[in-house]
């Protein structure tokens, strides 16, 4: 496998073998595989290099440096790699293959690939091409990327490169989830572990996040390659750092949980002596095919199959359950056909887990402006895209859900109230069909902007309070971070509309809907004037202190409780996707009981704190913890003689800090009077 190494640039040269007494305490590994069938695809291979087989239509696409008479990489010796695509006989056994792509296969090296679901869109490693031509970095060298091309009526069509590509690094060997929201793959980029690391990027419309690393207890200081996501939740790459049976081993962990796995390797007959990467895995776990340069094989590096009748060592799968969801109209009982219906995985607090349905903001503390606390905004149905799931003529729609998890439903319809279900199919014992009962709406929508004048820049994060004159009823909603807000108003009141901002002065104006009917809306524009002294700008940098308040332990205890860490999972998110970010944890506690005891107590919530964010994928390096006992109250209750407080002012004081301590990226959190900033 050296060759394929050298023409990835992943390693310089191969590390040596593991020593025998490294096989011995992999040998439990290799029991569990017994049952496993390994053999040698002979209609694949040749004497030259096949490597990275993925599933494809009723085939399999694999790369090659099989062309003869084509042109040659002189650094390697080999024909420079194309796609080939071979076809299944009725048996499952691929056939003679044939060139994938003429649009694709070009006159440099391409590399392992992935496909969508549909197989309409495929991801795959290239050589850096500009308008065909090499592309070499500052040093002169050519790096690889990551493209994107889709299927046309004849070939592959409209390829582009992706967003986090660059001259100066490598990206390769993409992986889609099976949702197609996830994209993992392999680069040397700035920020890693090791030398390559496994990164993700997350779909954010029609292009992608900035990728995020997936933390030390995958990456090491050596190098992982070849990620392949599972439908079960299972992330399978190869790696030279995590202990082995030889150069590259095969790996898996379990990340389709909220706690992730530990790393397990594959064992015999997956892993050798050799390099064993690039493997797949069908959807049923008992067949696939990966990719070694053991001794027996054809060429270089040759492609094998397998059989696993009682799955691989380590791969679980959860119990599914087949959901059928039937809306309703409530006021008549008639199905509903043509409902939207969006399904996201459910924390143990209640909230979606899927970071899709929420923007994170961080804001300025109400009770304390120096520092900054995390806010979860829904997002906007049109900001969603479009529904998964929509009901059928019957007002049916169907959904494979795990029974082993919690779920959010929503559920949307023109002239109808959006609505939402908490739904857990192991409490469906009877699989009954789960009910959706749609109200039709008696309002009218009201949609608003909240802005600074006279710059005319939105304002997030104000607080608008509509007033109902009829019944003296106030209710508020906060703008979002582009400064607007939407309400459903009732039909045949007037209301006063008043937007609150500190460091404004507030906006008001009045709406009626006395008389009005049918489907209407309303917008409306409130103007706020900033007071001489407002600084609205915030950027998150070094120094900054973030509050943490939505983390509860039981008294006296450093246990955090299940489902009460919604700040933290915030806060794993935000250092993610900053890889640059490091931080202090400070706890601090009341003052009842002991001094020596709180200190204590601080210092193992703070720790407790750092396990959970560690739990989540990000570098214990990064992450000091510190406790400050009682010493530091943010009220008058000090526990001293005379001095009462109620429970809530001694809870304000139990609380848990972040201190910024490196940041290179500033982060904007808000907006000056002046400009609009964005960082």
């Amino acid at each position: 496998m050296r060759w394929f190494v050298l023409m990835f640039c992943l390693l310089p040269y191969l590390l040596p073998a593991q020593q025998p007494g490294a096989r011995s305490r992999l040998r439990k590994a290799t029991e569990l595989n017994e049952s496993v069938v390994l053999q040698n695809v002979t209609a694949l291979n040749s004497d030259a290099l096949e490597f990275s087989p993925v599933f494809y239509a009723n085939g399999i696409v694999f790369v090659s440096s099989r062309r003869k008479g084509g042109p040659v990489d002189t650094q390697i010796g080999e024909t420079f790699f194309e796609l080939f695509y071979s076809e299944l006989d009725p048996n499952g056994i691929p056939m003679k293959p044939a060139p994938f792509s003429l649009e694709i296969n070009s006159e440099r090296h391409e590399g392992p690939v992935s496909f969508n679901r549909k197989g309409s869109i495929m991801y795959f490693t290239r050589n850096n091409l500009n308008q065909g031509r090499q592309k070499a970095d500052s040093k002169g060298k050519v790096r690889m990327k990551i493209y994107e091309a889709s299927r046309g009526q004849f070939d592959w069509q409209n390829v582009r490169e992706l967003p986090f590509n660059s001259d100066e690094y490598n990206c390769m060997h993409p992986s889609l989830s099976p949702d197609g929201q996830k994209i993992y793959f392999s680069s040397d980029r700035p920020g890693g572990v090791g030398g390559f690391d496994i990164w993700v990027a997350l779909k954010q419309g029609d292009s992608w996040s900035e990728p995020i690393n997936m933390g030390s207890r995958i990456n090491t200081s050596e190098d992982e390659a070849f990620p392949f996501i599972h439908e079960s939740g299972n992330l399978f790459f190869a790696s030279t750092g995590h202990k082995g049976y030889g150069n590259f081993d095969l790996f898996m962990i379990d990340i389709g949980q909220r706690e992730w796995g530990e790393v397990i390797n594959l064992g015999e007959p997956f892993n050798s002596e050799a390099d064993d990467l690039g493997i797949i895995l069908n959807p049923d776990g008992n067949v696939g095919y990966f990719s070694s340069n053991r001794p027996g094989g054809f060429g270089k590096d040759d492609i094998y199959m397998f059989e696993a009748p009682d799955g691989i060592q380590g791969v679980t799968f959860p119990e599914m359950s087949n959901v059928v969801l039937a809306a309703y109209d409530e006021s008549t009982g008639r199905q509903l056909p043509g409902v939207s219906v969006r399904i996201f995985e459910q924390s143990d607090n209640g909230s979606a887990k899927d970071e899709e349905l929420y923007e994170l903001e961080l804001l300025p503390s109400e009770s304390e402006g120096d520092k900054m606390v995390f806010r979860r905004v829904r997002k906007k149905e049109e900001d969603l895209g479009d529904p998964k799931y929509l009901t059928n003529n019957s007002g049916e729609t169907y959904a494979m859900l795990n029974t082993a998890k919690e779920y959010l439903i929503l559920a949307s319809k023109p002239g109808y109230a959006p609505k939402e279900i908490s739904y857990v199919p192991a409490d469906n014992v009877f699989k009954r069909p789960l009910e959706i009962g749609m109200s039709p709406t008696n309002c009218m929508t009201l949609s608003g902007l909240v802005e600074s004048t006279p710059y005319g820049k939105r304002i997030p994060n104000a607080m608008v309070r509509i007033l109902n004159n009829c019944t003296g009823q106030e209710e508020s909603v906060r703008t979002t971070i582009n400064g607007t807000f939407e309400y459903c108003i009732e039909i045949g009141c007037d209301f006063t509309i008043t937007s609150h901002q500190a460091g404004y002065q507030g906006d008001t104006t009045q709406i009626s809907t006395v008389n009005l009917r049918g489907k209407r809306s309303f917008a409306v524009v409130l103007e706020m004037e900033p007071e001489s002294t407002t600084i609205l700008s915030q950027p998150i940098r070094e120094g900054s202190v973030i509050l943490l308040r939505n983390i509860y332990y039981d008294f006296g205890k450093s246990a955090i409780r299940s489902g009460e860490a919604r700040d933290l999972e915030d806060l794993a998110r935000l250092m993610k996707a900053y890889p640059s970010m490091e931080i202090e944890l400070i706890s601090h506690t009341d003052c009842i009981g002991s001094e020596e005891f709180n200190q204590k107590l601080s210092l193992e919530r703070a720790e407790s704190a750092r396990e959970f964010l560690v739990s989540r994928g990000v570098e214990p390096h990064r992450i000091k913890a510190f406790g400050y006992g009682e010493a530091f109250p943010l009220n008058h209750c000090n526990c001293q003689e005379g001095v009462e407080c109620t429970d809530e002012e001694y809870e304000y004081n139990r609380r848990t800090e972040v201190k910024v301590t490196r940041m290179n990226e500033p982060v904007d959190i808000g907006y000056e009077p002046e400009r609009e900033e964005k960082r």
